[in-house]
């Protein structure tokens, strides 16, 4: 029987762990053919030997993704290796890359504010725009982008300028779906709530109990997701089975309210 994603070329980003990583591994079990980008030069490998070990195919890209010449190199090698890029899912993002990630709107400096913008929009638009015309000439593509449960303002453990960011992932996630529609390409998002990855447990096992209690008390499933949670809403989104849906952003929050 087929699998999901026979012979499908994906290019996921931040896959040396967390999310990005749980969605190589998917994929590549799933028949597809995995080209992880990350930084984390040893995650890398590590997933794609998961991968391979499993009898899957992928490789290893080592990228900043903030860095357009590198990005455009590894766009282009995936498109020289594999031919083609069915589908592009951008997990690179996060709030943890400044120091205090609940400051105020006075409390940040400029530089903060650039680095949590840059680090969490800079890096999408960088892929989108280099996997794009591509995608565009083979009349098909599947675009999956990261926001956040803080995208809509309610969260009390993130800053404005993550906020503002994750906000704008889901602003440009509708425009570039109607935009790109026409061409065969469907862009959506996930917006995940706390989420166990490497990043963030040690953020969540360094709160009390009372407080790990509270943030369980205001989700309806009663327990924080981890990294294959938000990975398999982000396959589904990337696959045959969300050939007409287009333009949204999926809440995997657990029922967060």
């Amino acid at each position: 029987m087929e699998m999901r994603f026979q012979d499908k070329v994906a290019l996921v980003t931040g896959g040396g762990g967390g999310i990005g990583r749980a969605t190589c591994e998917i994929i590549g079990r799933d028949g597809g053919i995995a080209c992880a980008v990350d930084t984390n030069v040893d995650g890398l490998n590590d997933c794609i030997a998961t991968i391979t070990g499993g009898g899957g195919r992928g490789k290893a890209y080592p990228c900043n993704v903030l860095d357009k010449s590198e990005v455009d190199s590894v766009v282009a090698d995936v498109i020289e290796t594999y031919g083609r890029i069915d589908i592009l899912v951008n997990c690179v993002g996060g709030s943890t890359i400044v120091k205090n990630v609940t400051a105020g709107i006075d409390e940040l400096g400029l530089d903060e504010w650039q680095a949590l913008i840059n680090f969490n929009m800079n890096g999408t638009y960088l892929f989108i725009h280099a996997v794009v015309p591509h995608m565009k000439a083979q009349g098909v593509g599947k675009i999956v982008n990261m926001s956040s449960f803080a995208a809509h303002g309610r969260s009390k453990a993130s800053s404005a300028p993550y906020a503002a960011a994750k906000g704008g992932i889901i602003s440009l996630t509708a425009k570039l779906a109607i935009d790109l529609g026409p061409d065969g390409i469907n862009v959506n998002a996930i917006a995940p709530g706390m989420t166990l990855t490497e990043r963030v447990r040690p953020l969540w096992e360094g709160r009390s109990e009372e407080q790990r209690q509270k943030e369980l008390e205001h989700t309806a499933l009663r327990r924080v997701s981890d990294a294959t949670d938000q990975a398999n809403v982000i396959c589904f989104l990337a696959s045959a089975d969300a050939d007409f849906v287009t333009g949204i952003t999926i809440n995997v929050d657990g029922g967060r309210f």
